[in-house]
């Protein structure tokens, strides 16, 4: 069964988003090394229940918070999106070296992201 696996937050002044989330949470936060201006939020211990995240720039006005749930085929899921209502508002895109990521929205307006995990994504 699919669960989520990630959070965003977007943020107007990333910077500044990194430093409160750091002073009130103690979350540890580091810029990602990849092709885009993104931070790996890390909420906790491995051994710990909750998932991590990431913080990047708002791409729009109004973009709230997303969850990114783990699906075995990205394709297969973005298909049953589409069948039972929902659209598709990112399509899928290669995260270099971690998989498969796609945006849509649910019947209700909300944003979530699925990824499928492959290495061998480019």
């Amino acid at each position: 069964m699919p669960r989520p696996i990630h959070f965003e937050i977007p943020a107007d002044d990333p910077a500044r988003a990194v430093t409160f989330y750091r002073a009130v949470f103690d979350w540890k936060i580091d810029r990602w090394e990849g092709p885009q201006e993104y931070w790996l939020v890390t909420t906790g211990e491995g051994d710990e229940p909750g998932i991590n995240g990431g913080l990047a720039k708002r791409r729009h006005p109004g973009e709230g918070p997303a969850n990114t749930i783990g699906v075995p085929s990205l394709d297969a899921f973005v298909e049953r999106v589409q069948e039972s209502g929902g659209t598709i508002v990112a399509p899928k895109m290669a995260i270099p070296g971690i998989g498969w990521l796609a945006y849509c929205q649910d019947t209700e307006g909300n944003t979530f992201g699925m990824m499928e995990a492959d290495p061998a994504a480019t």
